[in-house]
């Protein structure tokens, strides 16, 4: 793997140590493959991004771009290394680098040859005051878990089939 990021542990803990790490909302990652001549990219997600920044929903972390040549071939770029950054250029230098080089690996293993990926790391800035009195009141989070929106669909249409097979059953 061509590799970019060669972040130690201590680079990573001093720049997360210039926020309160007692106030932290819950940190997820995205990781949003866009597959060999699917790549349309207009500049509108890094606008809804800033959005979200300048909404207080999230806080960046990090981000970072992924490639997977034909061969497998992986490169990791950092969101300051990446060109033309367009509205992401005000956010970029509050990033905290949190991706490690063996994250890079990880999550670059699902990606398709051809491929590019978008890295997102980010805080759940709306959860923070709540996640904080949470760990004041001795509370830990011990599960937590994503429904995927196709799931969702899938079940309210198998309601709505149910609720039509029943209603044809019943001559309502």
């Amino acid at each position: 793997m061509r590799d970019r990021i060669d972040r130690t542990t201590e680079q990573r803990t001093v720049q997360m140590a210039e926020h309160e790490l007692d106030d932290l909302g819950p940190v997820d990652y995205l990781v949003i493959e866009f597959p060999a001549g699917h790549q349309t990219f207009t500049g509108e997600i890094a606008e809804e991004i800033v959005r979200l920044v300048d909404a207080g929903t999230i806080r960046l972390i990090d981000a970072i771009v992924l490639t997977k040549d034909a061969n497998g071939e992986v490169d990791a770029v950092e969101l300051s290394d990446a060109g033309d950054l367009g509205p992401l250029v005000q956010l970029e230098a509050d990033l905290a680098e949190l991706l490690a080089a063996d994250d890079v690996v990880n999550l670059a293993y699902a990606m398709e040859p051809g491929s590019v990926a978008g890295v997102l790391v980010y805080e759940n800035v709306w959860a923070g005051p709540f996640a904080a009195a949470a760990r004041r009141a001795g509370g830990q989070l011990i599960a937590n878990g994503r429904i995927p929106i196709q799931a969702i669909i899938a079940s309210i249409e198998a309601d709505e089939a149910d609720a039509a097979e029943a209603a044809e059953k019943t001559g309502v």
